[in-house]
């Protein structure tokens, strides 16, 4: 992504374990090529950042065009299924290329808040009805295309989604939505071209409502056979609980357990509603867990055993899904708020640790493995907070972790790396000139 070498010269620079002052990262071919510490003053022809770089963040679950829905579903009462009925409405109007529109502003508003890689679970994939674009990858091609335009890298997590409950076909709104079987979802979704700089290929269960158990190991083992990242929704709500065990006699986590989608490459999103033996089927098989806390509030579902589950051996990971906001620091601190309101008790993660699930361990459950740290070696994606701002003023550098994670917010966002390249500079997006008026003219676009 980079075409020539650059210094930058950080005023601080978390390093994992700790905020070091005055760090020089040399980058070339879009990767890392030396780190340097105790450098006291920039070099001359360094790109000067100030304020605390950190690695880049890694949005590990997104579903961009429901960035059209912040406001509208916020008005008045209603619970996650009345939620569900507003967000088919917009995927009912949406094209490839207002999709294209749309998700371009989108990742950008991700880059401005210091998101390097977005995992986009990837559903909407034909037109009004069910029928096939002339090019069945049309819908997915147009957020590749939009996350390259908005410099950021995106592994789309193409999503199987094929019933509208057990046993039961899809209703009108998910005709778009399904391939008629795993084996339809396979073939086209064989069809994505991989080998792109910044983008990379996954799959994705829905659900065990979305997709037959019987269907359930075509798609681990497509991900499988490429050794590639794959997701599933799995108990955000009771109800899929209930109707799982009337269905099959367990919960959904035994079901996936049971139909080989559980494994270090799999990582389950929300997981807010698990019972012990859940829990210890996710640890012990090394799923992930991507929690989403914004959208988990929003949406009314509940707080899960975030704590617990990383203690059984699921790495967490952090998502911005319905895109209530875009803020990885908002959703790192919303998961240890969240967990203190539940226990009344304070500190379950560091910041440190809060960190490396917004940026190394969300890119590891992307397929980014050699994302998220400042490292030589890494790939060369950083972001910049400001420690000046009225948020962030006060607190020694040397807090800089504790002041990213429960003080700083997207605002803070000064500068954004991505492959040696500076996406955003100052505060403002280097490729999409406008990008709040670039949502606004997307959704506006949606309306009927």
């Amino acid at each position: 992504m980079q075409l020539t070498p650059t210094t930058y010269w950080l005023e601080h620079a978390w390093l994992d374990t700790h905020v070091e002052p005055g760090v020089v990262v040399e980058t070339g071919d879009g990767r890392i090529t030396a780190v340097r510490t105790g450098v006291e003053a920039p070099p001359p022809g360094a790109e000067i950042l100030r304020g605390l770089t950190l690695p880049g963040l890694a949005n590990a679950h997104s579903h961009a065009f429901h960035r059209a829905l912040r406001g509208t579903v916020q008005v008045g009462s209603g619970t996650f299924w009345t939620w569900r009925e507003v967000m088919y409405a917009t995927a009912a109007r949406l094209t490839p290329d207002s999709y294209h529109e749309l998700a371009r502003a989108v990742y950008a508003e991700m880059a401005l808040a210091g998101i390097t890689c977005v995992g986009e679970f990837h559903y909407l994939h034909h037109a009004p009805g069910g029928g096939r674009y002339e090019d069945p990858n049309a819908m997915g091609e147009a957020l590749i295309a939009a996350a390259g335009e908005a410099g950021i890298r995106i592994t789309l997590l193409d999503t199987a989604y094929l019933s509208a409950g057990f046993g039961e076909p899809p209703n009108r709104q998910q005709l778009r939505f399904s391939d008629g079987d795993a084996q339809g979802w396979a073939e086209r979704a064989g069809q994505l071209k991989e080998g792109r700089a910044h983008a990379r290929i996954g799959a994705a269960v829905h659900s065990v409502r979305a997709v037959p158990a019987d269907q359930l190991r075509t798609v681990a083992q497509w991900a499988q056979d490429r050794e590639a990242p794959l997701h599933v929704h799995l108990s955000e709500q009771t109800a899929e609980n209930d109707a799982c065990r009337a269905a099959h006699g367990c919960t959904p986590t035994r079901l996936l357990a049971d139909h080989g989608v559980l494994g270090p490459r799999t990582t389950a999103v929300h997981a807010t509603h698990l019972t012990d033996e859940d829990i210890r089927l996710l640890g012990g098989s090394g799923t992930g867990v991507c929690m989403c806390p914004t959208t988990e509030r929003d949406l009314a579902d509940g707080i899960g055993p975030a704590t617990t589950v990383q203690e059984a051996g699921s790495p967490l990971s952090l998502g911005s899904d319905s895109h209530a906001v875009i803020d990885l620091f908002e959703e790192a601190r919303g998961m240890e708020l969240n967990e203190r309101l539940r226990t009344r008790t304070r500190g379950h993660w560091t910041a440190a640790a809060l960190l490396r699930a917004a940026s190394a361990d969300g890119h590891r459950a992307l397929g980014w493995d050699d994302a998220g740290a400042l490292r030589t070696g890494a790939l060369a994606d950083f972001t910049t907070i400001a420690l000046d701002s009225v948020r962030t003023a006060g607190p020694l550098p040397r807090l800089g972790a504790e002041t990213a994670v429960f003080a700083a917010s997207n605002a803070d966002v000064r500068h954004t790396v991505v492959g040696g390249r500076q996406v955003v500079r100052d505060g403002a997006h280097a490729l999409v000139p406008d990008v709040a008026g670039s949502l606004a003219s997307a959704i506006d676009a949606l309306r009927e």
